[in-house]
């Protein structure tokens, strides 16, 4: 390919790079709206927050495939290996304006990743407690796995209580 055919490539990437950043923008305001409805417990918009996750997934493959195609396009034009065709390596073999602008994309792309990786870990940690949490109150309301819980009283004799879980299950 000829230099012009290698800057309009490079044009589509960086089209479909502003729409990756859009995308991880988008994923991190979910995940902010995730854990406040956690937290609120409002089931219904949860539920609407879920599909329109579910809808995005399929917008993200094609976005996926677009970003591939063209890379391995570059990749052919400027004679390297696919698997070597980074944003890097790209700067690399570009005018001086081109590399900017990758560069600058590059870096916002990275600064997002690390938020990313920062918001998920910490939905995570909350989605994690809460399981924890969930789990502590149903094994106390239905005393599930325990054999009894040993009680001392004033005088230091041992009572063992078998029957203290808040629901009785016998019929």
């Amino acid at each position: 390919m000829k230099t012009i055919g290698v800057e309009g490539k490079v044009d589509e990437l960086l089209v479909c790079l502003g729409r990756d950043v859009e995308r991880i923008e988008r994923s991190l305001s979910r995940l902010n709206e995730l854990r406040t409805l956690v937290i609120k417990r409002d089931d219904g918009a949860l539920s609407k927050l879920l599909e329109s996750i579910q809808a995005e997934t399929d917008r993200y493959k094609s976005q996926e495939s677009s970003r591939q195609s063209i890379r391995r396009e570059l990749a052919d034009a400027l004679g390297c290996d696919f698997k070597q065709m980074t944003l890097s390596a790209l700067e690399s073999s570009l005018p001086r304006a081109k590399k900017d602008q990758i560069s600058r994309t590059k870096a916002k792309l990275k600064s997002l990743i690390e938020k990313l990786k920062k918001e998920y870990l910490s939905t995570l940690l909350l989605l994690s407690e809460c399981s924890r949490l969930n789990n502590l109150l149903l094994r106390s309301i239905f005393d599930l796995g325990r054999t009894g819980g040993i009680y001392y009283s004033a005088d230091g004799v041992t009572r063992r209580h078998t029957d203290t879980g808040f629901l009785n299950l016998q019929f």
